[in-house]
């Protein structure tokens, strides 16, 4: 039976105190306790928690980090996977008043750890989790409705902030990707046809091609051209009393219109509670009122973009867990004939959207 990657933590450890010799050359005593890694963390990463102590410039310093690892292994979730474009948004952005945590070291080459890696500052606070749904269980479920609007609405306010950044002044232009089409809608569509295509090894999934097919036959034209996380959800969010303190997960940022941020923050929530037969939270904020809220953030209008983009989340969330779930058949958490990866929460919400936007429900 294949198992996800093990890391090695004692190695790790004394491999990481070795690099950081090199990075600050005049750190002594240096100290590296492990924490292991967060609970409910994305089955995209390779994340590790340690406390980090050094003696430098006559003066103790120590500093709570999170060390975000290239993953490693079989059965990978995206066909890409950029460290440096994480790094560079998070600590562009943090500049620029999006809250985010202080990037400290970036490593290319994959020779320190066995992959690429970056270092970032450990923020404490809460993350809404996924493994069960924050609708299901944990702090969301046993916040009151005024604490979960506030997450609602201070998370809401992050992305806007990404949203209204100058983009080009701060050098995003280098999230264009051409090999998919034209920046924007054209690019995003490309993408996912070839994601699509590579998630199922070429073998047909009517679903998503239906969609795909809707989507490009419905392209909304003349639309603003912004900074897109690409990942919105307080999921990938971290809050200290209601406040989000931290925009993190920055593997799908792009270019286009904002407009699909404003609808996977809002299609991942309605995932993790319609999508899994659950009653949404009361104090969450509904469609309409977040919408308003992101407009008068940011000044843009949503319109009838709004479905388009709930349709195009409700694909792109569908081709993403054809992999996840192929990735649980790699590791055996799967029967090797599951029907897992084309039968789902995902793509039975998908089908709901999409008749949704057909009726023009």
């Amino acid at each position: 039976m294949p198992q996800p990657a093990e890391r090695d933590v004692e190695k790790t450890c004394s491999d990481f105190t070795r690099w950081l010799a090199t990075r600050v050359p005049e750190a002594t005593d240096i100290e590296l306790v492990s924490l292991g890694g967060p609970e409910l963390t994305g089955f995209s990463s390779d994340t590790l928690m340690f406390d980090l102590a050094w003696t430098a410039d006559g003066r103790r310093h120590e500093e709570p980090v999170v060390v975000r690892l290239k993953p490693t292994g079989g059965c990978q979730i995206f066909p890409e996977y950029d460290l440096t474009i994480q790094y560079r948004c998070m600590d562009v952005l943090r500049a620029v008043g999006v809250p985010a945590p202080r990037m400290l070291w970036l490593e290319e080459d994959p020779g320190p750890l066995g992959v690429p890696f970056y270092v970032m500052e450990r923020l404490e606070g809460e993350i809404p989790p996924d493994r069960p749904p924050y609708h299901m269980e944990g702090w969301m479920l046993d916040a009151s409705p005024e604490t979960r609007a506030s997450v609602w609405w201070s998370g809401l306010e992050a992305m806007a902030r990404v949203h209204t950044c100058d983009w080009e002044s701060l050098g995003f232009r280098f999230l264009d990707d051409p090999r998919y089409g034209k920046v924007g809608i054209d690019q995003w569509l490309g993408y996912y046809r070839q994601y699509l295509h590579w998630s199922l090894d070429g073998e047909p999934y009517p679903l998503c091609t239906r969609a795909l097919d809707w989507l490009e036959a419905n392209k909304p034209v003349d639309e603003p051209l912004r900074l897109c996380w690409g990942d919105s959800r307080i999921g990938n969010q971290i809050f200290d009393d209601g406040k989000c303190v931290a925009v993190l997960d920055w593997e799908m940022a792009t270019l286009g219109n904002p407009v699909r941020d404003l609808a996977w923050y809002m299609y991942l929530d309605r995932h993790h509670s319609d999508g899994i037969g659950v009653e949404r939270l009361a104090g969450l904020p509904s469609r309409d009122e977040t919408i308003a809220r992101w407009e008068e953030l940011t000044g843009l209008e949503a319109g009838s973009t709004a479905k388009y983009y709930e349709v195009f989340g409700a694909m792109a969330f569908t081709v993403i867990m054809v992999r996840v779930a192929r990735q649980m058949i790699y590791y055996e958490f799967l029967e090797a004939d599951s029907d897992y990866p084309v039968n789902n929460t995902a793509s039975a919400l998908l089908e709901k959207v999409l008749d949704e936007a057909r009726s023009g429900a």
